[in-house]
């Protein structure tokens, strides 16, 4: 952050807190896992599909350049993720979310969202030269050749814009992908979440103009949330070029729940030469809310590598989405227990590259262009 002092020069404010720069011996030390598991992490792009700690900055002001200690009950529901934390445990990039509120009336979106963007822009830029904002595969490599923490960015809810596809065309470029439903019903289809209300299922003429134009202007659809007729109506419409995410979800092969995905859903997924990301929340992953394990998302990614082989599995934590972790992973500093989990597991370390972030690096390149 730049700031003019008394004498009108221009001199740095720190506005991040200390972190130690990542090392294998120290992510060994502090984590005690073994040596290849450390070096596997360390040497791996790690990028994570769905971070939402900027909704409780939105909401009571958890802001992301501050290290935090747990949020509730050991970071149950929040204190999962932050830049300081990220930077320390060598994440290399995230995909940021702005999160549609469902009660905003329409009229009020196109401002709210342009606000919403310019300071989730702002935060992440503001942050001592330690991030980039990131809008396609050469941009991803410049940050990380400069050790920077890359940061696209998405929105959660189609229903943060108003009810017209026009009001993309100003983020065409700055935005990586839209989930087009979230937990309520809106204007745009119809949700996997459970409700009182009965709904048409599927998507909507709105729906479809936005896969429409989302497709034309080369922003990925992404099918987290969205009810079973509706992943398949956007199939169906989908550019076929252009590959289609699932961010952040669970696999009822290994748990069956309305919010996971079934097999041949994710064989749609990779048909389209895209990628699903894993989430972390236990209920989904078949767990107690208050006793998950890494054990779980091993399990969901291994089924997902069974039906769907390697090259389109990734990791969506979903962190700070009011989600129960993992109580032996609670926050973004323990993702190397992860890798150590998968090596256990027998999965070779090719593959877990893959999960970690190449599979997700791919999938931008198609949509965003290949570094020249």
């Amino acid at each position: 952050m730049r700031a003019i002092d008394g004498a009108g020069i221009f001199v740095t404010v720190k506005v991040l807190d200390d972190f130690e720069w990542p090392s294998p011996e120290r992510l060994q030390r502090r984590l005690g896992i073994s040596r290849e598991a450390s070096v596997l992490f360390h040497e791996s792009d790690v990028v994570d599909l769905h971070v939402e700690s900027y909704s409780f900055y939105r909401s009571f002001g958890y802001h992301p350049h501050k290290r935090h200690s747990g949020g509730i009950n050991g970071a149950l529901v929040f204190g999962q993720a932050d830049l300081p934390r990220l930077l320390e445990t060598g994440i290399n990039g995230a995909t940021w979310v702005i999160t549609a509120n469902p009660l905003r009336p329409s009229n009020d979106r196109a401002a709210a969202f342009a606000h919403q963007f310019s300071e989730l822009m702002s935060l992440l830029e503001d942050a001592d030269g330690h991030t980039a904002i990131v809008r396609n595969l050469g941009e991803y490599r410049q940050a990380a050749r400069e050790g920077k923490h890359a940061c696209f960015i998405g929105v959660q809810g189609a229903n943060a814009f108003p009810a017209d596809p026009e009001a993309l065309n100003p983020y065409r470029h700055d935005l990586l992908r839209i989930t087009l439903l979230h937990l309520t019903n809106t204007a745009w289809g119809t949700t996997s979440a459970p409700s009182w209300l009965s709904r048409q299922p599927g998507l909507s003429s709105l729906g479809f103009a936005f896969v429409e134009k989302m497709n034309e202007l080369r922003i990925g659809i992404d099918l987290a949330h969205i009810d079973e007729q509706g992943f398949w109506d956007a199939v169906r419409l989908a550019d076929p070029s252009q590959p289609l995410l699932v961010t952040h979800t669970g696999v009822k092969g290994a748990h069956h729940h309305w919010r996971n995905l079934d097999d041949r859903q994710l064989k749609a997924i990779a048909a389209s030469g895209g990628t699903v990301g894993i989430m972390y929340h236990s209920a989904y992953l078949g767990d107690g809310l208050f006793s998950g394990r890494i054990a779980s998302v091993v399990r969901h990614i291994r089924h997902a590598l069974g039906v769907i082989g390697p090259d389109h599995v990734s990791l969506g934590s979903d962190w700070d989405g009011a989600i129960c972790t993992p109580r032996d992973m609670p926050t973004c500093a323990e993702l190397p227990l992860l890798v150590e989990a998968l090596l256990k597991d027998g999965i070779d370390p090719d593959t877990i590259r893959k999960i970690l972030g190449q599979n997700f690096l791919r999938v931008v390149g198609e949509l965003k262009g290949q570094p020249s």
